[in-house]
């Protein structure tokens, strides 16, 4: 658990003394459990009730009420996010109905190397090869690919990934296969566009030539903490479409 990310956004601040405070709070990223240290250790968490009973962890989308101690208390303010400094992975935070729907489809294919990938592309309908293919990175840093059809929560088997988008490959000139397309659009886990470096790590893994400078479609998602709605950022505008509240930045 000392290595799980887990990141809250705040709702409201009670203080308890100096250094306790309790907080309704959103998961907006990973796992969140009690023992946890938050804001580059400034913050632990101490405890976590969820509808009135206390509860080992919270994960996104989720609300809870939750007990947080040490120097950094402070500087809790409404609409904030504090994180932890472990590996970032993203939950699930799309429509139930779609992931229980993806429960017991087939999971992505695990690609470790070229040789993994070759089997892999040889097994696709050739114009399949005209569209992208779902895949996400899994919490091991390995890149799983699916049709486009697939769902990425069934890539996933269910699990947090460390990146998720859609890819589409290519041959180069010397035969090799490259990632032409690579971006973070995933409505089911809304990674942000600091997921690159998982994804680039997991294509170079694997053997797969990409783009050097990052996501060739880059997307910023946000929910809106007004009316929980998904926005898609566009422009830097961080205001909700739906409802018009402000959105988070981070």
């Amino acid at each position: 658990m000392a290595d799980e990310y887990g990141a809250l956004q705040i709702h409201t601040v009670e203080p308890v003394d100096a250094r306790t405070t309790v907080c309704v709070v959103r998961c907006v990223g990973g796992v969140v459990r009690p023992g946890q240290v938050y804001d580059r250790g400034r913050l632990r968490l101490e405890a976590i009730e969820w509808y009135g009973r206390c509860v080992d962890l919270v994960d996104p989308p989720h609300s809870a009420k939750v007990w947080l101690s040490g120097d950094g208390v402070a500087r809790l303010r409404a609409r904030s996010v504090i994180a932890t400094h472990g590996p970032r992975r993203y939950g699930y935070v799309g429509p139930p109905d779609i992931r229980r729907a993806a429960q017991g489809a087939p999971v992505g294919r695990v690609v470790r190397t070229a040789g993994d990938f070759a089997a892999w592309v040889g097994e696709q309908d050739p114009r399949d090869l005209a569209e992208p293919f779902t895949y996400v990175v899994d919490g091991e840093g390995l890149l799983r690919l699916a049709p486009r059809r697939s769902e990425h929560v069934a890539c996933a088997g269910g699990a947090a990934v460390a990146g998720a988008g859609e890819v589409a490959f290519r041959r180069t000139g010397d035969g090799r296969w490259r990632a032409g397309y690579v971006s973070n659009q995933s409505t089911g886990y809304c990674p942000d566009p600091d997921s690159w470096p998982a994804v680039a790590a997991a294509l170079d893994r694997a053997g797969l030539a990409r783009p050097g400078d990052g996501f060739t479609h880059e997307v910023v998602f946000r929910h809106c903490g007004a009316c929980a709605e998904l926005n898609v950022v566009r422009e830097g505008h961080f205001v909700c479409v739906f409802c018009d509240a402000d959105l988070p930045v981070a």
